[in-house]
């Protein structure tokens, strides 16, 4: 392995299982899927235990056919605050041999211990770090150690669960090169389907293709890919206490019933929009523009966006704005499932706008104000200490508490 580079990739195995089956003893050894209500609709499994895996379940499986495939599976629902706070715990074991520590998501984490050898040898750490989250949280990880975050991630997926796996510069190709492309970060199943049209079948493939032609097959991403196949990537991982710069701001739900009209529709808008403009508020920052993305029954998805005549932080502006686009483009052909706004085009708060004679400025002053008392009201009391009417009702939006989930998104260049 490099001398100069030490990089970690954790994973909890099959997390949110893994938390319910140490949560519930009589859950141990036996076939467990994490589901979603099939009351509301979200009937599918979130996670799977290692037995169940074995049976056939998958995740995003709907939970009749999961029965289906494993008899003797027992369904759970989720609960978030309980992943919430066991992923903070691991984050502390992670914390105790360097700050240098990334989260993809809420099970997984990049660690750079370059120059921590105090602590021991790269591999040294990760097998102290596994025992420690095994005795001390209940749980288990893979460990992926090598000399980038790319290939320390493929090797935390290469051997599960509860397993260390080195790859280094002296035997990538052989452990990695062979893989299949869709192994590789990044690489979807459009992708996938992409570079195989072009013969393109495994991660030794992507490397051996000319940089030219992945630039012309996926632009600067294709040359990303080339990067990451040839192991060259240098990403750094981020410090802990590291926040993205703000791009926009956004809230969006999959409904626990299909909406059947614009008044549901607009309810949900306010309701998601409550969490954008407190967010802004915290940023210091303002929209200039509003996005919405909407998904119909079928998942046939859409995606508008408005410039606004002035900067805001309101939700109702907000709101208001994303029902506007909604009701100028969606067709109702079909009942909306899911639905997101955002904010966009940001600019700080204190930015100097130029005067427009179409805005009653003396009316937003006071539409500020009032939001400014309701903020602090909620700081005070919680989100739900003071609503509008109209949000009182049933908004068809899910409460358990995914709203507060971090997914994976990109990782940090």
């Amino acid at each position: 392995m490099s001398a100069d580079r030490a990089i970690l990739h954790s994973d909890m195995n099959s997390f949110y299982a893994s938390v319910e089956m140490m949560l519930d003893p009589k859950l141990r050894g036996k076939a467990v899927a994490v589901c979603g209500s099939t009351e509301n609709r979200h009937g599918i499994v979130l996670a799977k235990s290692e037995l169940a895996k074995r049976a056939g379940v998958k995740t995003g499986m709907v939970n009749w056919e999961a029965k289906q495939r494993c008899k003797d599976l027992i369904l759970v629902p989720p609960q978030y605050d309980q992943y919430l706070k066991y992923s903070k715990l691991a984050h502390e074991i992670y914390y105790r041999y360097t700050d240098l520590v990334e989260p993809f998501g809420m099970d997984e984490c990049w660690l750079d211990v370059t120059g921590c050898e105090i602590y021991g040898k790269p591999l040294e750490i990760a097998e102290e770090i596994r025992q420690s989250v095994k005795e001390e949280l209940g749980l288990t990880v893979s460990i992926g150690v090598s000399f980038n975050k790319i290939f320390a991630k493929l090797g935390s997926d290469l051997k599960k669960p509860d397993a260390i796996t080195i790859i280094t510069k002296q035997n990538f190709k052989e452990n990695i090169w062979p893989l299949a492309a869709s192994e590789l970060l990044y690489v979807g199943s459009a992708t996938t389907k992409k570079l195989a049209s072009y013969g393109i079948k495994t991660i030794g493939d992507l490397a051996a293709t000319e940089p030219s032609t992945l630039k012309y097959m996926f632009g600067i991403n294709g040359l990303m890919l080339w990067r990451y196949a040839n192991g060259t990537d240098e990403s750094r991982v981020m410090q802990k206490d590291f926040i993205s710069p703000v791009k926009s701001v956004g809230h969006g739900i999959t409904c626990t019933a299909d909406l059947d009209n614009e008044e549901e529709v607009f309810h949900v808008l306010l309701e998601l929009s409550q969490d954008v403009g407190h967010r802004l508020r915290v940023h210091g920052l303002a929209a200039t523009g509003v996005q919405i993305f909407v998904r119909n029954k079928s998942l046939y998805s859409t995606q508008y966006q408005y410039k606004l005549p002035f900067k805001t932080q309101l939700p109702s502006e907000i709101a208001a704005a994303g029902f506007q686009l909604f009701k100028e483009h969606y067709i109702w052909t079909e009942k909306v499932r899911a639905i997101t706004i955002r904010a966009i085009d940001l600019v700080p708060q204190t930015t100097e706008e130029q005067l427009s004679l179409m805005v009653d400025y003396e009316r937003r002053d006071r539409r500020v104000q009032l939001e400014d008392a309701i903020e602090d009201l909620r700081r005070r009391f919680g989100k739900k200490s003071l609503t509008y009417a109209g949000l009182l009702g049933n908004l068809k939006m899910p409460d358990d508490g995914r709203d507060s989930v971090r997914m994976p998104g990109l990782m940090y260049q």
